[in-house]
């Protein structure tokens, strides 16, 4: 999800995808490979996160585990204090 004008991206992660440090589980098959796999999507979303702080943008990342409700109030009053807030208009 994207607010452009606050420059915010928020993120849904997965906990077995990205590695939640409170519900992440190894796999019973392949564990190398998920293990790997699950280290490089850790890896990227932190690039990403850099990328785009680089630019001034803002990311959020949301466990699949928060609740919905908190979540998007948590995404809602950071929004509302990143927005761009017009000044005053001048008269001449």
């Amino acid at each position: 999800m994207v607010f452009p004008k606050a420059k915010i991206a928020v993120f849904l992660d997965g906990c077995f995808w990205h590695g939640c440090p409170e519900h992440h589980t190894k796999s019973a098959t392949n564990a190398e490979y998920w293990a790997e796999k699950v280290r490089r999507n850790r890896e990227r979303d932190a690039e990403t996160d850099g990328l785009l702080t680089a630019e001034g943008w803002l990311a959020i990342r949301i466990w699949e585990h928060e609740p919905p409700l908190q979540a998007a109030q948590m995404i809602a009053s950071i929004v509302a204090s990143r927005r761009i807030r017009p000044g005053p208009k001048l008269t001449r």
